[in-house]
């Protein structure tokens, strides 16, 4: 079963890839093209041409791992819009999965721990 952890990072590669591509391929995508670490165990996500397949590799602590997606009606993605990578959420990650296009979507600001400033006592 696929399911990373919360703190996991998700980038996806900006490019049509070549499903071709097994784990040395996705590996090399992952250090040059993509510019990070295939080891850092963060999830990266890489769509065909066409839209109708894709793959993710992870690093799992124990080697690493390939899932797929194959479509049988519709895409993933409309358009290719030349970004060399974009990172997503889980649950961005997850409405991909669901033929929802998460970066169509207008987000709304809401509460976050981490845009709190942190107040020094006086």
């Amino acid at each position: 079963m696929f399911a990373p952890e919360s703190q996991v990072r998700i980038f996806v590669y900006g490019q049509p890839a070549d499903m071709r591509k097994s784990f040395t391929g996705l590996y090399a995508l992952t250090k040059h093209k993509l510019q990070e670490v295939p080891l850092s165990g963060h999830v990266f996500v890489f769509i065909n041409r066409r839209g109708t397949q894709l793959k993710a590799l992870y690093w799992d602590r124990s080697g690493f791992c390939i899932w797929a997606k194959k479509l049988e009606r519709g895409t993933f993605v409309s358009r290719w819009n030349g970004d060399a990578k974009r990172e997503l959420t889980w649950l961005d990650f997850k409405m991909l999965l669901e033929g929802i296009e998460p970066i169509a979507i207008k987000k709304r600001r809401r509460f976050s721990r981490e845009n709190v400033p942190i107040r020094k006592a006086a």
